[in-house]
């Protein structure tokens, strides 16, 4: 099971990423695109990184918006999991 990250941690992994935020045991982001083809698109490119890494988001789809919420509920709370699908997907 991944190791749960400290506070600190947590902290210092945030200032790598662009657009997250944190709330509690999550980081989440909302992507805006031109319409639901576009958002569609993505979501479906997340959900390829997602099942490669074995490690999959909460994903809601609001027809030109996709929000995606990262947390490692088997360690109850973020993990450098999270962090590093975090970075792939905003690559």
């Amino acid at each position: 099971m991944p190791k749960r990250l400290s506070q600190k941690e947590i902290l210092e992994k945030l200032k790598g990423l662009s657009g997250w935020r944190r709330n509690r045991q999550e980081i989440s982001r909302t992507y805006a695109f031109s319409g639901f083809i576009p958002a569609m698109a993505f979501a479906n490119h997340v959900a390829d990184l997602a099942e490669r890494m074995d490690h999959h988001p909460d994903i809601l789809i609001q027809y030109n918006k996709v929000t995606l919420t990262l947390s490692t509920h088997s360690a109850g709370g973020l993990t450098a999991l999270d962090f590093e699908l975090a970075k792939k997907i905003d690559a």
